[in-house]
């Protein structure tokens, strides 16, 4: 593979049944193909490229991540660009759970690789997928160097007071019981856009991010650095989403046993994939929901609150946790599609100073200024860009290397 076109990463987020792809411009973020394999082990495999020619879709056979690669690497040779004429300079895996292991990108080894299999326990459904990914990846392009980015990294400056549970000592000690966050490089791009968009130094700015999407965290950001978040052990705990719950009572698994006879079993399902927004209104899209409320569904109407509630609940906690706030960042598809949602929650903090420019929030459209110019805090929505962190961070440890 030559090494004199322009520099990429090529970002790779490998699941349990698909495998999703960018080819990044690190310095600048611009994506020249995107793609989706999909269905991976069924029996009707799916592939989507997008790059300059338009978006290419077919199925076909995909009995295993090594063929899901070999089908990624057939898009880029039959629609571009050709990767032969790319300097690629990494492969960037998204990998959710890093532990308390890795704070860094990381170059993967060996060592790297036995570490996150170690850790399937704590992300059962996504860190195996991620390790296909790699291992595959490593075939395919064996002279270019492999880089994990982890879900879990940015949040590994949580003091010790709010990454720890007041559980016993050796569940902390023995099963890594913890706090670890997700997410993370999602809440990174999007405080050092604000940043950016204050036109301040990212160590002088303490914003609250909010990444409101099917999946729902929240993040308090002190100069870059995370000090709190929303997320756990797991991804349930925190703000209502599409499918989890967020915070429940630790005490409802042994209530429902005795009452309802629940196994850990249908617990784990009944918050995973039951509860959450398709728990309380029989949809898991707040598009859907918001088009219930605004015609008077009283289910609508409650999910609602209860989501606005708890995100209420998070900022005022976060705003204390700072100690001091100049701006409150909306992300992901809700937070960067939903007026309604950012109008609820900023008109609640009237009382604190912060005003909602109501027109500026209706017409947002990618990165926005919604509060007026004497809100106490700035107000913004931001689009994430989770590939373009993945490349830059992963280009940055290639870079770094002796």
């Amino acid at each position: 593979m030559t090494t004199s076109g322009p520099r990429r990463v090529l970002v790779v987020n490998a699941g349990s049944s698909s495998l999703k792809y960018q080819l990044v411009d690190p310095d600048t973020g611009v994506s020249d193909a995107t793609g989706l394999v999909e269905r991976i082990g069924l029996p009707a495999g799916r592939v989507r490229h997008t790059c300059a020619s338009g978006t290419h879709t077919h199925e076909t056979t995909v009995p295993d991540h090594v063929r899901a690669m070999a089908v990624l690497r057939e898009a880029f040779a039959q629609h571009g660009p050709d990767l032969s004429e790319v300097e690629l300079v990494a492969v960037g895996h998204r990998v959710v759970h890093g532990g308390a292991d890795f704070s860094e990108p990381t170059v993967v080894t060996p060592a790297v690789v036995d570490a996150v299999r170690r850790l399937v326990p704590l992300a059962p459904l996504h860190n195996p997928g991620n390790l296909q990914g790699i291992e595959v990846a490593q075939r395919t392009f064996p002279d270019v160097p492999q880089v994990a980015v982890f879900d879990t990294a940015f949040h590994q400056t949580m003091p010790a007071a709010a990454s720890t549970y007041a559980v016993p000592r050796a569940w902390r000690e023995q099963y890594r019981v913890r706090r670890y966050g997700f997410h993370g490089t999602s809440h990174a791009y999007v405080s050092r856009r604000v940043a950016d968009l204050l036109g301040r130094p990212l160590e002088e700015v303490a914003t609250i991010v909010l990444h409101l999407g099917n999946g729902a965290s929240a993040t308090a950001v002190d100069g870059g650095r995370s000090v709190d978040t929303s997320m756990g052990l797991t991804p349930l705990e925190g703000l209502v989403m599409g499918t989890r719950p967020g915070d429940v009572d630790p005490g409802l698994p042994r209530h429902l046993a005795e009452v309802a006879g629940l196994s850990v079993e249908d617990y784990d399902r009944a918050l995973s994939k039951e509860s959450g927004l398709v728990g309380l209104t029989g949809s898991a899209d707040m598009r859907d929901v918001e088009e219930r409320f605004e015609a008077g569904d009283p289910d609508a109407r409650l999910a609602f609150d209860v989501v606005v509630h708890r995100l209420l609940h998070y900022v005022g906690a976060y705003a204390a946790i700072l100690g001091r706030l100049d701006a409150i960042a909306f992300t992901a598809g809700i937070g960067e599609h939903s007026p309604l949602v950012r109008a609820a929650v900023v008109e609640r903090l009237a009382g604190f100073g912060v005003r909602l420019d109501a027109a500026a929030n209706e017409s947002a459209h990618g990165e926005a200024v919604i509060s007026t110019p004497d809100s106490s805090v700035t107000v913004l929505v931001v689009p994430t860009n989770e590939e373009w962190e993945i490349a830059r961070q992963a280009s940055a440890v290639v870079d770094a290397l002796p």
